[in-house]
């Protein structure tokens, strides 16, 4: 027998392995074992986190502050209640805000912007300008406070822009207050705009979230005067996104290839203990990752993101931030500001922040559970069923609007939380299928079949238990369970929208859940028009006899069972609901007729814009599977190939060797890596033949073709190169492995 240690290292004083070599991945575990936590970075007693909120934003009592009363007053009433912006106290406007930054260290102002690559974009100009004496002065108008001109057509258009048409805007939003941007060597003024062409059309993600916004609210409106409410108070989606990540040592990263490139890792086998003793689920944080929390939380606190809740998540290695609603474009602004911040503040602890659907196969991806309600300053939140749903007439209309909607545009929402990262993780068992359904839970799926029957007299109370522990109080029990499976599920006064990647931005799932609730709104709020004639006395008989209607025609898509069921896949068939499993199957929802007149109709989205990005997503995704493809030929063939054939030198030699020494020497495991190396060869050749290929020349043909032929050619090279990372001595492997970078800290 030949005995040797293939690792040729020790174990360190803190228990980590200490790698000898010069691999990429034996350095990088050698880096890990000399890890040194920065010293205490925050000072808790000199400045609490409580007072560290909004200190970095030109909120509305920094406005209030700053401004004249009446500008100010115009100000607020533009941010309140949607009313259209003054321009005439823009230099007044822009004169505070600059006095403000410059307090704070500023010295060059960002238009901050949301085009259709999902990431954030910024233009920085100076504030000093110099005065012609040779000195320079700090100026910032009104002009230059609404509008910026970035390049448009430098980014994703779909068609909108060419190459030759360069002009574009930037337009101040008034609603999403400006905020400093810290860095060791100065602060920025970034204000938050939209970005449009010079023709009009929205080239970004911005713009359609304010525009559904007005949508939502303006159909609102008629619902709530039909139950008496005529105030006015504008009518607002909020949102709550809950964002899973990943948090790994650099040192890994950077020696793997695939994540510093695509975000994940392409190649992987299975480590020996996984998630299966649900051990890392709300554990214990570690040491290094809590520092890093405290300090991502301040630095979103400074920026007036509310965050509320942290905690590990399922996988290990993963885990979860989460804050507290806010309107849907303030919301959207502060997810991607937030992701930005956790990717900054990782790396001051060593670490890199992923914030990819699936970044590990075999273990839970990460979603971005975008929580989802409605609401006004004079009638709270829309969708607060109250102790007795069956008796809150106008709580059942606007829900009964969200259930109607889901399921007429149900192709529409599994398109917008389409990417080819979340493909790896929609319809696992560890994420929602890719069946768009609704849990409404025990006590509203009650409620609503006696009205499918008739008429609702009756809520199933909540109650309380006992725990059976005298020094336990009894708890408050809700009157239904959560359905972690559900796509769609109603969670109490909220919808909560599980599909969407955490990778995504949020803009493209809000735009379609207010567009099409305000679709809803306006059909309920027609029928209820035409049937009560403006006598109220005939409401409560009309909005029975449309809601008996609504649940007659969308009641199929309420699920409460298990999603992740095969049964639930043959009874989703027979209901007829879509199972739209891949990108290449959602994305052409997009081109559907109803969905361009959707948005269309209550001009969220022009015909040229939706096509646009149908197009670029599109591109996107086809641009996505490209990189991963050529990434898995390059590292498989200059990486695993090169390491898998060295091993094979070894154990010949080796071979000869002891058969020279008159030993013998099984040929079983020589034969079986020689025979996986051959594999590894054909099956790099095979996808080396088709991944340049763009399979046709329209949008449709070509995301076909990557998901249909490309994608399981990479499969393909992967499924032998994990198979042979079990066969291959450990010191000559290349890659770190699961092990090693999901539970070394």
């Amino acid at each position: 027998m030949i005995s040797a240690n293939s690792k040729g290292g020790s174990v360190s004083s803190n228990g980590r392995i200490s790698v000898s070599g010069s691999s990429p991945r034996s350095a990088a575990i050698s880096a890990i074992t000399g890890y040194e936590p920065p010293s205490s970075r925050l000072n808790f007693r000199e400045t609490p986190t409580q007072e560290l909120f909004n200190a970095n934003v030109f909120s509305k009592s920094a406005m209030k502050e700053r401004l004249p009363k009446s500008v100010f007053k115009s100000l607020a009433n533009t941010i309140d209640t949607g009313a259209t912006l003054d321009p005439s106290i823009a230099d007044v406007v822009a004169a505070a805000m600059k006095d403000w930054a410059i307090e704070k260290g500023a010295t060059h102002y960002a238009h901050v912007f949301f085009p259709l690559t999902g990431a954030t974009a910024e233009k920085h100009d100076s504030l000093l300008s110099p005065d012609g004496d040779g000195a320079a002065i700090a100026e910032f108008s009104g002009n230059q406070l609404i509008q910026g001109e970035p390049d448009g057509s430098s980014f994703p258009t779909g068609g909108i822009r060419q190459t030759f048409e360069a002009r574009g805007y930037t337009i101040w939003d008034v609603t999403s207050p400006a905020y400093i941007l810290e860095n060791p060597n100065g602060t920025t003024l970034c204000i938050p705009t939209a970005f449009v062409s010079w023709t009009g059309e929205a080239l970004d993600k911005k713009t359609p979230v304010l525009r559904s916004m007005q949508a939502l609210n303006t159909q609102a409106q008629r619902i709530l005067a039909l139950f008496g409410h005529t105030d006015g108070a504008l009518v607002s989606s909020t949102a709550g996104p809950e964002q899973e990540y990943f948090l790994i040592d650099q040192n890994f990263f950077y020696a793997r290839p695939d994540l510093i490139n695509a975000g994940r890792t392409l190649f992987g086998a299975a480590p020996p203990k996984g998630q299966e003793f649900d051990d890392h689920y709300f554990g214990a944080i570690p040491d290094r990752v809590l520092a890093c929390m405290l300090e991502v939380e301040r630095e979103a606190f400074k920026l007036g993101i509310p965050v509320k809740t942290r905690h590990n998540e399922v996988a290990p290695g993963q885990y979860e931030i989460a804050p507290l609603f806010e309107f849907a474009n303030v919301a959207t602004d502060h997810q991607q500001l937030l992701m930005t911040t956790m990717r900054k503040v990782a790396e001051k602890y060593g670490m890199v922040c992923l914030t990819h659907e699936k970044p590990f196969a075999g273990v839970n991806g990460s979603g971005k559970h975008v929580n989802f309600s409605m609401g006004s300053s004079s009638q709270g939140n829309l969708l607060d069923p109250g102790e007795s749903p069956h008796e809150n007439a106008q709580f059942l209309c606007f829900c009964a609007a969200v259930i109607r909607a889901v399921h007429k545009f149900q192709g529409l929402l599994r398109s917008v939380v389409a990417s080819a990262g979340n493909d790896h993780r929609l319809g696992a068992n560890e994420a929602p299928p890719a069946i768009l359904s609704i849990f409404l839970g025990d006590q509203l799926t009650d409620v609503f079949n006696q009205i499918k029957a008739g008429t609702a007299e009756s809520s199933l109370p909540a109650g309380s238990m006992t725990v059976g522990v005298d020094v336990l109080p009894p708890l408050p029990k809700h009157a239904g369970d959560r359905n972690r499976t559900s796509p769609f599920a109603f969670t109490g006064n909220r919808f909560e929208f599980r599909a969407v990647g955490a990778n995504q931005s949020i803009a493209g799932p809000l735009v379609a859940m207010n567009t099409i609730v305000a679709e809803s709104l306006d059909y309920c709020a027609t029928k209820l028009e035409e049937a009560t004639g403006g006598d109220s006395s005939k409401l409560n008989p009309a909005l029975q006899s449309l809601l008996s209607e609504i649940m007659n025609e969308a009641g199929s898509i309420i699920f409460n069972g298990d999603g992740y069921s095969d049964e639930w896949h043959a009874e989703a068939e027979k209901r007829g609901l879509l199972n739209l499993k891949t990108t290449a199957d959602a994305l052409p929802a997009l081109e559907e007729p109803a969905v361009k007149d959707l948005f269309s109709k209550y001009n969220v989205l022009s015909e040229r814009e939706l096509e646009s990005r149908y197009e670029t997503y599109s591109e996107q995704y086809c641009m996505t599977i490209n990189v991963e493809a050529s990434l898995t030929s390059e590292i498989g063939r200059t990486m695993i190939y090169p390491a898998a054939v060295r091993y094979i030198g070894e154990l010949a030699s080796a071979k000869n060797a002891v058969e020279a020494a008159g030993g013998s020497l099984g040929n079983s495991v020589l034969t079986t890596i020689a025979s996986k190396v051959d594999e590894l060869a054909s099956a790099l050749d095979a996808l080396d033949a088709v991944k340049d290929e763009e399979g046709g020349d329209s949008a449709a043909t070509q995301i076909r073709y990557a998901c249909d032929t490309v994608i399981p050619a990479m499969n393909a090279v992967r499924e032998v190169a994990d198979v042979l990372e079990g066969l291959v001595a450990d010191d000559l492997w290349p890659l770190p492995t699961y092990q090693e970078m999901l539970f070394i800290k």
